[in-house]
């Protein structure tokens, strides 16, 4: 007769720590709101999408990918066709971040990743699943979180103003222009985005011409469309910008992106 140390162990041993799932979406493409019982790590192996949820915003590019909790509700649209690799962690047995985040997908966290996607399910039972997946999340835990995220603020006064914006980025309208309707004066409004998206309005609208402008720019679109599309009339001043919220300048970002591709 099993003892119950035993019983547990066996049921222990059979736990999966990790599934696998690999897929091509379309330039369109788009997957409606849902969550999942376990974490999810969604890499993209060529391409660009965007996570959306309730908070805010994740533009994940190749090389980048995007954390999402077990229970998140989340959807994803795709800006250029991707090769999406994801990687689904049982919440029982990793200790991970519990909020969406985008991070830097290194060479050795990506062969992890598709080390992971060619044995297809990790094991608690096997050693070698177990020490590849334990490597795999100190991985994760332990990236730089990159910024490409558009949180977006939970007041209501403050999303009025954060929907105003969004409608059209070429436009050049004062906050106090955008404030209008919302039900508060400017300083409040700049008081909640400081406390809710850790950024000036002037800097939260930035983040998300650039966020938007990376969307344009992966499905085809010239810097200088892309710029027009933002609001940048002049295509110089849009390359600077981008390269102070990205680090680089549009060309080299996706000749980056290129030559990285596995």
């Amino acid at each position: 007769m099993m003892r119950n140390g035993q019983s547990r162990q066996a049921n222990s041993d059979r736990v999966t720590l990790t599934r696998s799932l690999g897929l091509r979406l379309p330039s369109g493409h788009r997957i409606e709101s849902h969550s999942h019982t376990f974490h999810q790590l969604v890499y993209a192996t060529e391409g660009v999408m965007t996570v959306e949820t309730a908070l805010g915003s994740w533009v994940v590019p190749h090389h980048r990918a995007v954390w999402i909790p077990a229970g998140f509700q989340h959807s994803l649209s795709v800006a250029r066709r991707v090769r999406m690799r994801t990687l689904y962690f049982h919440p029982d047995v990793c200790r991970v971040p519990m909020s969406c985040c985008v991070v830097n997908v290194a060479p050795l966290l990506r062969e992890l990743i598709l080390e992971a996607m060619h044995l297809g399910m990790l094991n608690a039972g096997v050693p070698e699943h177990a020490r590849l997946a334990g490597v795999l999340l100190d991985q994760i835990v332990r990236t730089r979180i990159v910024p490409l995220q558009i949180k977006f603020p939970e007041d209501q006064r403050a999303r009025v103003v954060a929907a105003n914006a969004q409608a059209d980025l070429t436009a050049k309208k004062p906050i106090s222009e955008l404030a209008r309707g919302s039900g508060a004066s400017v300083r409040t409004i700049e008081r909640l985005f400081l406390k809710e998206t850790g950024m000036t309005f002037g800097r939260w609208l930035t983040q998300v011409k650039a966020l938007h402008a990376l969307e344009r720019l992966a499905a085809g679109d010239s810097a200088t469309s892309a710029g027009l599309a933002v609001g940048y009339d002049s295509t110089s001043a849009f390359i600077a910008m981008f390269k102070r919220i990205l680090g680089t300048t549009p060309g080299r970002y996706f000749a980056n992106m290129s030559r990285s591709s596995p």
